[in-house]
Parts: structure tokens; sequence; C-alpha cells
């Protein structure tokens, strides 16, 4: 059952569905996790119950250094399977670690990108106490996992520039870049093969139509069983900046499935990621999922083509 979702109506051309009526169930398959990531293509929800939380009294970001990406994940899975779990953990991997450091001239350097290391955000909100007591546990944890404390100038920067990315990439189109972004998750032992992958896959593709690109990564959400990876891509915008990219993202997604990667964490499926959807969801699958697309949507109405092919 979704940790946010207590019960949802779902409008349909066949009528209205109810689901949800107690905090915990077994009778029968949970149909909130069916309606929730169809993306309207099985009716419109029109009344959800979510849960709400207090608003925290006290708010604290702090950074972390690692010596590589691959010591900052075995810290980060370590937090998230053995505890204290801070309310952000997130982890950048070099090149974006350099970038965040403002130091664009060292990006293609092997020795800078190591010696910047990379940077963790560990951020706690609660009550005071219980704030401070997550955090010096959390901190013990970090410590051990061989993290160095960077104090919270990093934490609270990336508190107030968290959203800034978005209105960047206007800015990065005018001058002639071009920027996207792309994320997935898969379990922990995975976590290594996927980010490598994708990394090459986006490199290699990119570099052959364009100029090398940058890539950049980091850990946005963890999981007792695993993590998802958020790429941002800036590259060149060339003569035809949609072809390039196109083809880089095709790569992309056929080395997330190859990797044991879903096709997307949290961005959703739509047309774009439709047809690996297909694939990772299996024929049946996707058998099942027109099945119930026939019964509460039997015209087609509702976003053809959008989570599954038209029939």
């Amino acid at each position: 059952m979704p940790r946010w979702c207590w019960d949802l109506t779902l409008a349909t051309p066949e009528g209205t569905l109810d689901t949800g009526r107690a905090p915990r169930t077994a009778a029968g398959p949970d149909l909130r996790q069916l309606v929730l990531g169809s993306e309207g293509a099985f009716g419109v929800i029109t009344s959800v119950t979510v849960r709400i939380r207090p608003v925290p009294q006290v708010r604290v970001y702090e950074g972390w250094r690692f010596a590589s990406f691959e010591a900052g994940a075995a810290a980060l899975r370590r937090l998230a399977q053995d505890g204290p779990r801070p309310t952000v953990l997130r982890l950048s991997d070099e090149t974006e670690t350099l970038i965040g450091l403002a130091r664009p001239d060292a990006i293609g350097s092997l020795d800078a990108r190591q010696a910047a290391g990379c940077t963790a955000i560990a951020g706690f909100e609660g009550t005071e106490e219980d704030t401070a007591y997550r955090r010096n546990r959390a901190a013990a944890v970090l410590r051990d996992c061989g993290g160095t404390p960077l104090g919270e100038e990093p934490g609270q920067r990336w508190a107030q520039g968290r959203y800034s990315a978005p209105y960047l990439r206007d800015s990065l189109l005018d001058a002639g870049a071009f920027a996207e972004t792309l994320e997935t998750a898969t379990f922990w032992s995975r976590i290594p093969e996927l980010y490598a992958s994708v990394r090459d896959a986006l490199t290699a593709t990119l570099t052959g139509a364009v100029t090398p690109p940058l890539v950049m990564c980091h850990i946005s959400h963890v999981y007792e069983n695993g993590a998802s990876l958020y790429f941002t891509v800036v590259c060149a915008q060339g003569d035809d900046a949609l072809a390039p990219w196109t083809r880089a993202k095709h790569a992309a997604s056929e080395a997330i499935l190859a990797a044991g990667g879903t096709i997307s964490h949290h961005h959703g499926v739509g047309t774009d990621h439709r047809d690996w959807y297909v694939r990772e969801a299996g024929p049946l699958g996707v058998e099942a999922l027109r099945a119930v697309k026939r019964r509460l949507d039997p015209a087609g109405l509702l976003n053809p083509g959008v989570l599954l092919p038209a029939d």
C-alpha cells in the first residue's frame, strides 16, 4: 500500500471506483496501486485522502565528503538499512560535486574529480530532541564509513538552491547548450553497474554525435533495498539537438533495462518510456493491464498511447 495515500476515487467511463477503507488490509490485491501510476489511462482521480505531518520544529542540513561514489553509496545503504535514516539523504558523484564546488574548468580532469570526491547531503527534520538524536547517531555511522564532515554550509546551500537548476536550463538553451535529465532505480547490489552503464551509454552516444557531454548523477532517494539514480546531461546543441538526444536517451534506456533498473523511478512512463515499460512489465503483465483498460475505458478515450501502446 502506498505510504501517503489512504483512499481514492477514480472516475472512469464505466463508473466510479472507490478504493481504500482501512490503514492496512489483506482483502485481495490493493487496487490503489493499480490506479496510482496509471497516468490517466484508466480514469481520472477525483478525490484522494493523504497523510500529513506536523511542520518540523527544526531543519538541519549538512554535507559529508566521501572519496568515491562507491564509498558514499555504501554509507547511504548502511543508513537506509540499519538507521538512523535522515529525512533527506542524497549523494552527488564526482562530476556533480565539482559543479557544486564551482570548478567547471576542472571537470574533465580525473585528478580533480578524485580530489573533489563525492558530496553527500544529510538532512534532519522534526523536533529538537529527535533531530539531535538522529543527527548524532547518523554522524557516527557516516564517519565509520569513511565520511568527512563538511558542516552545515553545503547542506544549506543545497536547501536554498535545490529548485534553481530547472530555471538554469532555459539560460543554457539560450546560450547554445543542451540540458536534459533522466532517472531510474534498482536494488543496492546493482547500483554500481547501473550507474556505470547509463553514464557510459550517454557519454559514448553524445560524444559521437555532438561534443563530449557533461554527465552528472546523484542518488536522490534511498530505501532499505535500493535507491534511485538521477542523471543530468549537458552538451552542445549542435545543428539538431533533438536527434542526438533521442539516440542518447534510447541508448540509456537500453542500458537501464540491461543493468536491471526500472525505466522510471518518479518521472513516469508517458510515451517516452512506454516501449521500455512494456518490456519491463513483460507480455503477460501488459495483457493484464490491457484487460483493465478495456474494462474501464472500452472506447479508448483516456490518454490513448500513454502507458500502453494503442491496440
